[in-house]
């Protein structure tokens, strides 16, 4: 099972969670509600700390045009979006979009995250989660709720392509757990 930590805010967090193996890092941008939102300086310096195996996730809930910009100069592996933008070129890196209940499952994009948390550690819709997978186009991602606890469950019954965690492997926001993070891992390993 594939595996993205997201939220990092700090470069040991990045480091510790590729060492235990995590396959994504994400860092959230031009969020300014979120506590994890770091600036393009910060995100630079967690990609530049972690090795070329790993994902680097830009993940925002930016409306505007100019952030993204800012953001695809960055160059990471993928972007992941929750506001519809429309993508008149290609945008040169993977797109992640994020659905919840309710929501087309979208194709113009390389995957699907079904999240309606969004790092507030709130629990995915599981029939929904269900009917995305077994109706999407392209690999679906799991988030919202997950812990080291929940995450094999999850995995069993929703049979995802990947999962997202941030809030499930913290001691406060943007602050990770590196022993949540391991037995997030390993856990998920297990199924």
């Amino acid at each position: 099972m594939r595996v993205k930590i997201c939220g990092i805010t700090r470069v040991e967090d990045a480091l510790f969670a590729e060492g235990a193996g995590a396959d994504a890092v994400g860092v959230v941008m031009y969020s300014p509600t979120s506590h994890r939102s770091v600036p393009e300086a910060r995100a630079r310096e967690i990609f530049n700390s972690i090795g070329p195996f790993v994902t680097r996730v830009i993940v925002t809930h930016t409306h505007s045009d100019e952030d993204l910009k800012r953001i695809l100069a960055l160059r990471p592996d993928a972007i992941q979006i929750s506001h519809p933008f429309v993508f008149r070129t290609d945008p040169g890196t993977r797109v992640l979009r994020v659905i919840g209940r309710g929501d087309k499952v979208p194709t113009d994009c390389s995957a699907v995250i079904v999240d309606e948390s969004m790092g507030a550690g709130r629990h995915f819709d599981r029939a929904f989660a269900r009917e995305v997978v077994k109706t999407s186009a392209v690999p679906v991602i799991l988030a919202g709720g997950l812990t080291p606890e929940n995450v094999g469950v999850a995995i069993r019954e929703i049979r995802p392509y990947a999962v997202d965690v941030a809030s499930g492997v913290e001691t406060e926001p943007g602050i990770k757990d590196h022993t949540k993070i391991a037995a997030f891992i390993a856990a998920a390993r297990e199924v």
